[in-house]
Formats: C-alpha cells, structure tokens, sequence
C-alpha cells in the first residue's frame, strides 16, 4: 500500500494547508528531505555563540556583585539584558512554528521535533532558554537524515546538553585537576542519559559500572555559554575505561576517545531496538505492530544507523500507511496544524505581537499540558494518548478551538470547504454534516478542529 497524500501531511508531517500542496507520497517527502532546508533559510535561528556577549556581560554583573562593587547602572544594564534574552526566546519560537506553517517539507520538521525531544535538554536558567531551539539547530537539524552518530556526537558536544546535565562539573577522579581540588567529583548524569535514554535504553545491557566507566571517559568534556564547548584534559580520568567490555582511552584522556565509545554505542543491537521502536510509538501507534518494529530496528543495523534509510523504511511499511488515525496529537502538533489548516502564514507567525503569540499560543499550549520546551525531565514528552486527551486538556482544546475566530476575526473559512482543507478523506460524514450545519463559520471551524479525526495523526 502506497502512503496516501492526505495521510502523509496528517501522520509525517505538520499537517494539510490551503496553501501547500500535500506530499506525493513517501518518495516525493523522502526527496525534500534530502534536498535543500528551504525552511532553515527562509526563518534562520543564530548560532550559539550570538547568545556569548549578552550571558559574559550579565556574569561580569554578577562577579561585581558579589564583590560589592555594582552599581545601580550594572543592575539595570543587568535586567535590560536578562530581558533582551527572553524577547529573543520568544522571537526563536516564532521561527520554529513559522517553519510548520510554511513547509512543504513537514517530515523534516517532524522528525527534527522528535529527535530533539529525544535528546531533550532544558534552559535551566533565563539566561539560556533561548539556547533550546538553537542546540535543536544545531545538533539535530543538521543530521535528521543522516547517521545517528554524527547526531549523538554533535548531542554531547553541545553546551546546553553539557549545561543541563551539569557535565562541566564533573572531574575524574584522578584526573590532574582532582589532585588540587579533591572537593570536586565524578558526574554521571551525561553518562546515564546517553546510556539510557539516548542509545540503549531502559533495560539495555549496561549496568553500573558501564555508566561510571562511560562518566570518568566523559570528564573532561565542558561547556558553557560564555566560551562554548571544550575538552579539558586535566578533568579527564587516566584510562583505559571499560565500556560494555570494551576498552576506551588512554592515560592521557583524548576526545577522540569520548567519539569512539560514541561511535560504537550508536550502532549497538540494542541501540537499534531501542531507536526503532520510539520511531514507531510517535509516528504510528501507541501499541505499534511488531513488524514495524522489527523492520526498523533490521534497517538500522543494516546500514549502521543511518536516519534516512530508517524514516524511508518507516514510510514504506503497510502498519504506517493504514488510514486509522490512530496517535493522539501532542498540544504543539494540534496548535500547529490548526494554525496551518486555517492558512496562517509563517511571516504572520514570526511577526506576531508578543501579547498575541501568549494568548494564541504559548498559553493555551501550558494549559494543555505541553509548556513550550519544558518538559519535566530528560526523557521529554510521553506519548501515550491517556497523557494529552484528558479532560482537562480536551476542555482546554475545545475551549481554544472554539474561540479562534477572536483571532481570526471575518477571516475565518467556511466551515463546509475547511473540513476539506483539514482532513480531505480523513472526516466522517457526520463530522462533514456537524461542520456545515453550524451557526456561524467561528462555530464550524471549531467543530472541524475539536474533532476526533483532527486530534488525532
């Protein structure tokens, strides 16, 4: 079964447009996303390093602080920037969700949204909020379609997963370092990410002792956001660790090490299982066919992890192209594809008054369940449907459909040609009859939106 234009934008990608032509199917999505990110272009995010001066200046601030030597000019010149940081947060936002609106290369937005919940990591500071859409940039954008290692290894290196995980305070414990601060110690939280979350998984076949060997191989890895990444040899352990059995470094520690083990946990059985079935869960199903899984996971090791013969594999599986809509969309896939069925335009989005984007968007996405980019923890979002169709968070969604037309004002479709807009074949003839049969247009797009056929992918 071949996947059906109307699926493909639903399921794979940021949903059907009045202004975008639906994808012609796996090959026509597969072709865009190893073609030119025209998107990237057209709605750019800066580099990490445009965040350095405003973060160095902000810390000189605090260094005469503490010293007493501020003044209430450092203060202000201090909140001025914390608040510059923020508008800029907001403003990378907006560049994020224009690109959904505007793509005709949604399986490429799709599949960056998931690796980078994947490999979540969180601004633990006002200062480095912003820094969460530039790392998904940066280090998971670049390689969607390339090979999972070269992405873990861009993961690890980035400062904001460094941040989060409080890798830069970590030190070997017989590191050259240690021996004068022998306060300092070994931080394992990077390493129990990557071995549990990022490669192999939950019930992967580590143990401890593989999670403080990878640590001490991971000590001398810093960064942050005033200079960036590093690799500090005098934190680095002595090796050689081992690594499931395997022996990693040396006595002088190199990062040509902390890539090898990277290198080879990429490409791990259990990696493979562990990625492939995450795959399936987000796109597919919930309860996801056994088939599907297996079929991935063979993909996988068969061309050493590489993400674009994955994702191909996954378009072409008859469990993936089965018409039931069967995922329930997460709040930011649902604001997302209601925006881009009613035809807003990304320019619109990125240019968006602050006030605006918090009643339309940033809002309602917390009160749905989902604030933006703020998971609770570094294994991200769930996926279960019981997760996001509760009552609270349907009321919420209802409640939000409901009320676009403040938006929107006399813009609004009717609701007889938007059912089509939003699902084509995908509607059931009662949901075709509700939406005609509404009062007034702000009523039916509502209808068409809080359905179950749109809540769901």
């Amino acid at each position: 079964m071949t996947l059906d234009p109307t699926l493909a934008a639903i399921r794979f990608g940021t949903g059907r447009s009045p202004r975008i032509p639906d994808p012609q199917g796996a090959d026509a999505m597969l072709a865009a996303l190893a073609g030119q990110d025209r998107m990237a272009a057209a709605y750019p995010i800066p580099a990490f390093t445009s965040l350095f001066p405003a973060i160095a200046e902000i810390k000189q601030v605090n260094d005469r602080r503490r010293a007493g030597t501020a003044s209430k000019a450092d203060l202000d010149r201090k909140s001025a920037l914390r608040r510059e940081l923020q508008a800029r947060q907001w403003d990378l936002t907006r560049q994020t969700l224009a690109r959904g609106l505007d793509t005709d290369d949604g399986l490429r937005e799709r599949l960056t949204w998931f690796w980078a919940d994947h490999f979540t990591v969180l601004g633990k500071s006002t200062d480095t909020r912003a820094g969460v859409s530039i790392f998904a940039e940066e280090a998971i954008r670049p390689h969607v379609a390339g090979r999972f290692s070269d992405m873990l290894r861009a993961v690890v290196k980035h400062p904001m997963m460094l941040l989060y995980l409080d890798q830069s305070a970590s030190v070997g414990p017989n590191s050259a370092f240690a021996r004068t601060r022998p306060a300092r110690g070994l931080n394992e939280n990077l390493a129990r990410e990557v071995l549990e979350l990022h490669t192999l998984g939950v019930g992967g076949s580590y143990g401890q002792d593989d999670v403080r060997e990878l640590a001490e191989l991971f000590a001398g890895l810093t960064g942050n956001a005033i200079n960036g990444f590093s690799f500090n040899e005098n934190r680095g352990e002595p090796g050689p660790e081992t690594v499931l059995g395997r022996n990693y470094g040396r006595r002088k520690p190199k990062l040509e090490d902390v890539e090898q083990v990277l290198d080879d946990l990429a490409v791990h059985p259990d990696t493979a299982r562990h990625i492939a079935r995450k795959l399936a869960v987000h796109f597919v199903s919930d309860q996801p066919d056994a088939e599907l899984v297996a079929a991935l996971e063979a993909a996988f090791l068969e061309t050493g992890g590489d993400l674009g013969a994955v994702t191909g594999t996954l378009l072409a599986h008859p469990s993936a192209t089965r018409p039931r809509l069967q995922k329930a969309k997460q709040p930011t896939d649902f604001i997302v594809s209601s925006l881009r069925a009613l035809g807003m335009t990304g320019q619109e989005m990125a240019e968006m008054d602050p006030k605006a984007f918090k009643r339309l968007v940033l809002r309602p996405l917390e009160m749905m369940g989902q604030p933006w980019q703020n998971p609770s923890g570094p294994d991200g979002w769930p996926e279960e449907a019981e997760a996001w169709i509760t009552p609270q968070g349907l009321a919420v969604r209802i409640t939000w459909a409901m009320g676009l037309q403040r938006h929107f004002g006399g813009d609004m479709p009717d609701p007889r040609a938007f059912v089509a807009t939003a699902l084509g074949d995908m509607a059931s003839e009662q949901l075709v009859f509700a939406a005609g049969a509404a009062e007034t247009r702000g009523d039916g797009v509502g209808i068409v939106l809080a359905s179950p056929e749109f809540q769901r992918r």
